[in-house]
């Protein structure tokens, strides 16, 4: 049996929520991310100067709101079968996000992913400074983690599956074997080699030949 490298985006596919939106919300910029944050996805205007002005909203919230946001998070319907079905048949499951690893560093490993990668806010005294820090995890990079993974784990190209829902997520599912529009936005839609329009990731067992059930 082949052996996958199957790599999630994160919000809005492995996770209902957008991460930056409920940090927004503690910063009282909500409505103001969350429109710019459709823009982005929708392929609008430039995924990194989205996240710089998302994230300049954020500046002078407490490092405690991290807490709370990873409180309310919702997984996707499907996340831990996805996940339990590809490693029972020695699959490598990963996720990269335009998120940030803040929040997803705790949920990767307790969802028990084999790689992960996010970007990261920049923190001074305690507080966000409305900044990120390191390289942007655009839609190169997320492409470029994804072909990595599979010369690391030796898994051919053509047994990757990509699965994301928006605009900085095409990359990577142009270098895929099989790409899957989870609950997507047209302009991914229209190019994914699969739609999945009901929000359950254990739908993409059975487009790799396999199931959830004994």
């Amino acid at each position: 049996m082949p052996r996958f490298l199957t790599v999630l985006d994160v919000d809005s596919t492995l996770i209902e929520d957008e991460v930056i939106e409920l940090l927004a919300e503690a910063a009282g910029s909500r409505d103001e991310v969350a429109r710019i944050t459709h823009s982005a996805m929708a392929g609008e205007i430039d995924f990194a100067d989205s996240l710089a002005a998302r994230v300049e909203t954020l500046a002078g919230l407490p490092v405690s709101v991290f807490d709370e946001v990873r409180a309310r998070l919702r997984l996707t319907r499907g996340v831990e079968r996805l996940i339990s079905g590809l490693h029972a048949q020695g699959s490598v499951v990963a996720v990269v996000s335009g998120g940030f690893d803040e929040i997803l560093d705790p949920l990767a490993r307790e969802l028990g992913l084999d790689r992960w990668r996010a970007n990261r806010l920049e923190v001074a005294s305690g507080r966000l400074t409305g900044a990120t820090t390191g390289p942007v995890v655009d839609a190169r990079v997320k492409a470029d983690s994804l072909t990595s993974w599979a010369a690391e784990f030796d898994v051919p190209l053509a047994q990757t599956v990509a699965v994301g829902d928006g605009a900085n997520d095409l990359e990577m599912m142009r270098v895929a074997g099989l790409s899957v529009a989870f609950n997507a936005k047209p302009a991914v839609r229209a190019v994914a080699d699969v739609v999945v329009s009901d929000p359950d990731l254990a739908q993409v067992l059975a487009l790799v030949g396999l199931s959830d059930r004994p």
